[in-house]
């Protein structure tokens, strides 16, 4: 079996894996937001560069977050 550097997954595997819908995953890899190729017409993701685009995703989402008690106006 590969390991997880090499590990090439589906459309469908990168769906079921970020816990979303397939049409959002497809979505994201045409307009070039998650990390994806096409084979024959059909995307694949390589397994390491979209747990390093989740980490990325993290951090960005975690920096445009207010402390904890602060409130709006």
């Amino acid at each position: 079996m590969a390991t997880a550097e090499r590990e090439i997954l589906t459309l469908s595997e990168v769906a079921g894996y970020l816990k979303v819908a397939e049409r959002t995953i497809y979505r994201l890899a045409g307009a070039r937001k998650i990390p994806a190729f096409k084979v024959g017409g059909a995307w694949r993701f390589p397994r390491a560069e979209i747990d390093e685009w989740i980490k990325q995703q993290t951090k960005a989402a975690s920096g445009s977050h207010k402390p904890p008690g602060v409130r709006r106006r």
